[in-house]
This record gives structure tokens, sequence and C-alpha cells, in this order.
């Protein structure tokens, strides 16, 4: 009896030293699914992990083969040439004005506009929203000469900030993806606001502004990364170096490749991801719950 007692406990605590751990897969397709998405994620890394491997290489390792993932003497004073070489804090900052300017502008109109065509009821609403998408099939390299035309000889505003603002406020995209969301919102709300007394502002503010705060996080997070990442526009509108985004001045760093080392144009390239990542990283939470929502409810 006593060994069987011992039997059994020596069991469980074997069972308790090798448990399986909770995110491991159970069933065989699991486990092709978990071996399928590690092989997308390494190469989808590979490139920015060689980007922060050649940032950190002295010039004569830049281009070694085999590369050396790991560089024996890292080289951190590519990084110091950076803020030596080009005004990094002023463009940086220039960037986070830009960039954030549009996202506020952006999150401003398309909620407006997307409401106004999701429950307002007016004449022409249909036709008008399908011009307003129909906008989405132009490319911008086609729209920006009457753009920049408007914008210095009109408003006089080239080779300023105010240039790179504008044009990106309103966007057919958001009007679009707000739209959506607010038609995923039960009518039940707006009756019984209505019922209490609120007016169309009142209902638009309270109730269906943040029920659509996933909508509007997606928003905001791809509006982020792709202003940041813009380098065709601030090319046309920008002269000035200090009123460069650090797009453009990360250009002005290309002098070291003639000498056979792209590593302080990579130094530049690291540092001016920083502030996208850490936005993913905050909006990640926000943005797998919007994307979900939208593909169960869309």
């Amino acid at each position: 009896m006593q060994s069987t007692t011992v039997s059994t406990r020596d069991t469980a605590q074997a069972r308790t030293r090798f448990r399986r751990p909770e995110w491991l897969p159970r069933n065989p397709g699991s486990w092709l699914q978990l071996l399928l998405l590690s092989v997308m994620a390494v190469f989808t890394l590979m490139p920015f992990v060689w980007v922060v491997s050649t940032s950190l290489r002295t010039p004569a390792q830049s281009f070694t083969v085999p590369p050396e993932w790991i560089p024996v003497d890292m080289d951190f004073s590519n990084y110091t040439r950076v803020f030596d070489e080009i005004p990094f804090w002023n463009q940086i900052l220039n960037s986070f004005a830009i960039t954030i300017s549009v996202v506020c502008g952006q999150l401003l109109t398309a909620s407006l506009a997307g409401y106004a065509f999701a429950r307002l009821r007016f004449r022409g609403r249909n036709v008008l929203f399908w011009i307003v998408l129909a906008t989405l099939m132009i490319p911008g390299q086609a729209t920006i000469i009457p753009v920049f035309i408007l914008i210095s000889r009109v408003f006089g505003l080239s080779d300023t900030l105010w240039a790179l603002i504008i044009p990106g406020i309103s966007t057919a995209f958001g009007t679009f993806l707000l739209r959506q969301y607010f038609l995923q919102i039960p009518n039940d709300f707006e009756e019984a606001a209505m019922i209490d007394g609120a007016n169309q502002w009142q209902i638009f503010r309270k109730i269906y502004l943040p029920l659509a705060s996933p909508g509007l996080a997606i928003l905001a997070v791809l509006t982020f990364n792709a202003k940041w990442n813009d380098y065709f526009t601030p090319l046309i509108f920008m002269n000035t170096k200090e009123r460069f985004p650090i797009t453009l001045g990360i250009v002005d760093l290309q002098g070291y490749m003639a000498t056979g080392s792209i590593s302080v144009v990579l130094a530049g390239i690291v540092l001016s991801t920083i502030p996208v990542i850490i936005i993913y990283m905050f909006g990640q939470r926000y943005l797998i719950e919007g994307l979900m929502m939208g593909g169960l409810k869309g």
C-alpha cells in the first residue's frame, strides 16, 4: 500500500515537472502552424537584424561575407556621427510635428465624414461616398503636381511644415474605415439618445466616437507609420535642411557610402525607426482588437 502511494506521488511529481507549457500546441496541425509562423518571423526580422548589426560595424566589416551578425568590435561612433552630420534632433521634432498633426487631423475629419456617411440622411449621400471612395484608385504621384501648385503658388506655403500637414489631414481610406465601424453600431443607441433629448453632435461625441475607438486606433497607427516614413512628399515641397523631416535627413548621410561604409546611414535608419517601434508596441493591443472586431462584424 505504501509503495503504491509512493509510486503515485512520483508519477504526479514527474507530470508536474514535465508539464507542457501552455503556449505549446497540442495537435500536429498546430505544430505545423507554429513552425510556419516561426519561419515567417525569422525572414521578416532578418533584414532589420542585419541593419542593426551593420550599424555597429566598422567600415572594414560592412560588407564581409559571410556577414558577422554579432560584430566582434562594435563601433558605436557610427551613431554619434549621425548627430554630427545632420541636425538630427531638429529633424526628429519636425517629423513628430508633421506626423502628430496629420494623425489628429485625419482622426477629426475621417470620424466626422464617416459618421455623416453612415448615420446622416441627405440627398446624394451614396453618390458622394462613391466619389470619395473612387479617389483611392488615384495614385498620389498623379496629384502631386496640382497639390504643389496649390500649396506653393496659391497659399505660399512651400518649404514649410504646413505644406506637409495640410494635404494629409483628409483621407478617403480613413473615412471608409470609420464609416464601416459606425455602421456596425446598432441604431438602438441613437434612438435611445434622441428620446433623451440628445442632438446629433452629442450622439456622435458621447456614443458613436467611444464605441468606434478600435477603428480610431487602427487609423492612428497606420497614419503615423505612413506619414513618419513618407519620403516622396517632403522631397517635392522642402528645400531647407533645418525643416527636413528625418526621412530626408538620412539622405544627407549617403556621403559615407562613397567611403565604402554604410554603417552611418544604417545607424540613422535605426534611430529613425525607434518611434515607430514604440508606437506599435503600445498600440499593438488596440490594433489587433480593432482588426478582429472589423473582421468579425464586417
